[in-house]
């Protein structure tokens, strides 16, 4: 029997576990990956009692490796805010979805423990640009304007860091960046103990998207925009982070950003409007390895030859 959690790379899923080990210290085995690596559940071979946590991967595209787990008499318990699909009714699976859209699994998980960790669930729904989300979330806390800054700027480093064709690309691999921070029950102590790391990810941060604000769009209409990124490091660590950026500061315009993979093909980071934050999964779900939820998807592989088939897709959308 083992304890075994298993996560999103990326500022929710690290946040939302954060707070259930804090909670509940345990000692686990933890299986993650660069954000867009999300059929996780299959990659365990199961035993009879072992207790699985699963946070912020879609069920839909681990219902094989959920069958698979309860079939070898494994729990689970089960927080996501993507798209499900038609959920298995099991006494040994518990289940916390919920797919609005200003909704993410920190603030689930919050919810969940009743705010016993609210800085990190801020964290979190930052990262997922649920700006605000958080603020709201944060003013039982009553922090300073100048301490949710930094909960807003940890939030964004920690989503950035997620990014990435494979671990190499990361400033630090997510599994080892949680064992950093779950340390901490307060994220502000964080930032001020373990300076090297979080000065690591904010000069990550800057440098890259210092890069990326130098693109422009080859595709723009009032409705969506789209950017190409080459394939580079750079690019592929900071397509996510900055699609969100684009997103804020065109709140009425669909933004796409396709970061171009070895294999010529392309990865693709859609955000929707900030005013209108539906439709993302359903663009990206129409393509093969596509997914994600209503404001913000993707998809991990588009062949060139779909690229004009997506940019109308969004455009059409949108209109």
């Amino acid at each position: 029997m083992a304890a075994i959690d298993i996560f999103n790379g990326d500022a929710d899923g690290i946040c939302a576990l954060v707070q259930l080990r804090n909670a509940e210290p345990k000692k686990s085995q933890l299986v993650t990956g660069v954000k867009r690596d999300i059929a996780l559940v299959e990659k365990i071979d199961y035993r009879t009692g072992d207790e699985l946590t699963v946070l912020d991967i879609s069920y839909d595209k681990n219902r094989v490796g959920v069958e698979k787990a309860l079939a070898a008499g494994a729990h689970i318990l089960y927080f996501d805010h993507h798209f499900a699909g038609e959920i298995l009714d099991d006494e040994r699976l518990s289940v916390h979805i919920n797919t609005a859209s200003d909704v993410c699994t920190s603030l689930l998980v919050n919810d969940y423990l009743q705010g016993a960790f609210r800085a990190w669930a801020v964290v979190g729904a930052f990262g997922d640009n649920l700006s605000k989300t958080a603020i709201g979330i944060a003013r039982p806390l009553n922090l300073s304007e100048e301490a949710l800054s930094r909960l807003h700027n940890l939030g964004t480093y920690i989503n950035y860091n997620g990014y990435g064709a494979s671990l190499a690309d990361l400033h630090f691999e997510p599994a080892v960046l949680y064992e950093k921070l779950v340390a901490f029950s307060d994220p502000l102590v964080f930032i001020q103990e373990d300076k090297d790391s979080f000065d690591r990810l904010e000069q990550g941060y800057s440098q890259d998207m210092s890069l990326a604000a130098a693109v422009k769009p080859q595709h723009e209409t009032a409705f969506a925009a789209v950017y190409y990124f080459p394939n580079e490091p750079w690019a592929r660590r900071v397509s996510g982070v900055y699609s969100n950026d684009l997103a804020n500061a065109n709140p009425d315009r669909a933004n796409a950003v396709l970061t171009e993979k070895a294999n010529g093909h392309f990865l693709v980071s859609v955000r929707a409007p900030l005013n209108n934050k539906v439709g993302a999964d359903e663009i990206c779900r129409a393509f093969p390895t596509g997914g994600g939820r209503k404001a913000a998807a993707g998809i991990n592989d588009l062949p060139p030859g779909q690229v004009d088939e997506f940019i109308e897709a969004l455009d059409r959308y949108y209109r």
